[in-house]
């Protein structure tokens, strides 16, 4: 068990975590959520419950203890799949749908867009794209990426 201002967070025996507030009531099954999961990753996380109720709010990672911030990290990123494109290798079609190979931070992968709709501009000069099986790709910043992958990405565009 770790202590925190006013409240506990822990694992129980089936590896889910409970909330233990500073009322001494038990919840079972919380999930921390990224108030700003691309812009700012590591500052406004909520503890939510199974029907989505905030029990507590962590306004800075950082600010945690070690032990607490390990277990809370651990549950994002275990929750929270979203591959960071370094590359855009090639692309089978410049119409949709279209096959695309790319590099990620996690390794090669293969997307298929299903139209121009799925690119999201997010906070400039970032890009989110959505796959066809409801993945989630981020480009953090269109314009560091390599020259062959910027003139593929703006086809697109």
């Amino acid at each position: 068990m770790i202590d925190a201002p006013g409240y506990q967070l822990r694992r129980n025996a089936f590896g889910k975590l409970e909330f233990v507030g500073p009322d001494g009531e038990t919840q079972v099954g919380v999930v921390p959520v990224r108030a700003f999961p691309i812009t700012a990753p590591d500052e406004g996380i909520g503890l939510v419950d199974s029907y989505g109720n905030e029990l507590a709010w962590i306004d800075r990672l950082e600010d945690l203890p070690d032990e607490l911030r390990s277990i809370v990290e651990g549950e994002l990123a275990r929750r929270e799949f979203m591959p960071v494109i370094t590359r855009i290798v090639s692309v089978a079609s410049f119409a949709t749908p279209s096959t695309w190979q790319v590099e990620t931070d996690r390794g090669a992968a293969s997307l298929i867009l299903k139209g121009e709709e799925d690119i999201r501009r997010l906070t400039p000069p970032a890009l989110l794209i959505a796959d066809s099986h409801g993945i989630h790709f981020l480009i953090r910043d269109r314009y560091a990426l390599d020259q062959p992958s910027q003139r593929i990405l703006d086809r697109f565009l």
